[in-house]
């Protein structure tokens, strides 16, 4: 295991040539992360802490993530979100202050982190694409493709599934269809999943799940912001509508909420809309100096895991800083690991996953990839990397 100190600063204006300005996320005190050991330390369960004393302990936890939703984009439509900006105040312990992701800020390490209560060097799902170092294949860490047994990927129980043998009433409401997946499996098992399609039907049960036991911890989930920011872009007006929708929906169940409640309403990261010209968008499929010495691209736009040819590591890394170096954040994996970008120790493990380079975005720019990547090429938001929009997401409470 490699150990050290982030430093864990969030710079106002970063230089985006120095790897110490990048603003580590906040594991430990303030992370996604943190959240779920912090509850259940408050409902008794062993082995936790808490981690965010700014959280006062409740009978029953909720905790409904809305994939996309970051801090800034809640701040930036008040009109169609009046609910979510009505409790702004309240968020993180009644700070008004947001938590961070861990990086990269994609949906799959998100959700890793928060259900283990680990950050993603522990936990091992370090990006959307990572190389799998027994294959030396790129593994999809969202869609698990191609298929790697979960267990031996991610080994450490779940917070719910702790919960749970502690005696606490867990349960988990979302999409049916994403019941029997593998991130599921090593990142949200433990207790009772129950499907539902609609999101009125996912509010109703999550409630009523939070009061079927005097101690009782449940999440629910919904996907579609993300989904329509990724195709529309975050000024579309179908990702207002979106956020119209949720808004309601987050009202819906803190208007539900038995007793003795708590209610946490966050997200696994922000969106930046990125303009479709050659200076935001670097293809990599058409770039000879980036591809050069270049055996895997993984990661995603904002955030990439670059796989060196054998013995073209340092060339690799030289070649990406000269040509990026002023709107990324570019470091070999020993910098990013010992900057604390990945959480404040990387398992063994997980040290051949992450890439020989490490490029993450600073400015409203991603490298894509034309041939390889289509239909991840074509997204208007993006996400990924470690700047404010896409980090900090909030931690809004409503108690009962």
């Amino acid at each position: 295991m490699v150990q050290h100190t982030p430093q864990a600063v969030w710079p106002d204006d970063p230089a985006p040539l120095a790897i110490d300005t990048a603003p580590v996320p906040a594991y430990g005190r303030g992370s996604l992360a943190d959240l779920l050991p912090t509850l259940v330390a408050g409902q008794g369960v062993p082995g936790y802490s808490r981690l965010m004393g700014e959280l006062a302990p409740a009978d029953r936890n909720c905790v409904f993530l809305i994939d996309g939703l970051g801090w800034q984009q809640i701040k930036d439509h008040p009109d169609e979100a009046p609910y979510l900006t009505s409790l702004l105040a309240s968020s993180r312990g009644a700070t008004g202050q947001p938590i961070t992701v861990g990086f990269p800020a994609t949906t799959a390490t998100s959700l890793a982190s928060i259900g283990t209560g680990l950050a993603p060097g522990q936990h091992g799902l370090p990006g959307y694409m990572v190389r799998d170092p027994e294959s030396g294949r790129l593994m999809n860490q969202l869609r698990w493709k191609p298929y790697t047994d979960p267990r031996s990927w991610q080994p450490y129980p779940t917070v719910f599934q702790r919960a749970h043998e502690a005696g606490v009433h867990t349960a988990q409401v979302s999409s049916p269809i994403f019941e029997h997946t593998p991130l599921t499996e090593i990142a949200l098992s433990g207790g009772t999943f129950h499907g539902r399609l609609s999101g009125e039907e996912r509010m109703d049960l999550a409630a009523e799940q939070l009061g079927a036991a005097d101690r009782s911890l449940v999440y629910t989930y919904y996907s579609e912001v993300d989904g329509k920011g990724h195709r529309f872009g975050i000024e579309s007006d179908a990702w207002r509508g979106q956020l119209m929708y949720v808004d309601r929906l987050v009202q819906r169940l803190a208007e539900q909420l038995p007793p003795r409640s708590a209610l946490y309403v966050t997200a696994d990261h922000g969106m930046i809309d990125i303009p479709f010209d050659e200076e935001s968008r670097i293809d990599f499929d058409e770039d000879w100096e980036l591809r050069a010495g270049v055996a895997l691209l993984g990661g995603e736009g904002r955030a990439r895991h670059v796989y060196a040819v054998p013995g073209a590591q340092s060339d690799v890394l030289a070649v990406w800083r000269e040509v990026l170096g002023d709107r990324f954040w570019v470091a070999s994996r020993e910098e990013a690991v010992t900057a604390g970008w990945f959480g404040p120790s990387v398992d063994e493990r997980v040290i051949g996953r992450i890439g020989d380079v490490v490029a993450a975005a600073c400015t409203d720019v991603a490298i894509t990839a034309s041939v390889n990547e289509p239909n991840e090429s074509a997204m208007v938001g993006m996400h990924g990397s470690m700047t404010a929009t896409e980090q900090l997401v909030p931690l809004l409470e409503v108690r009962s």
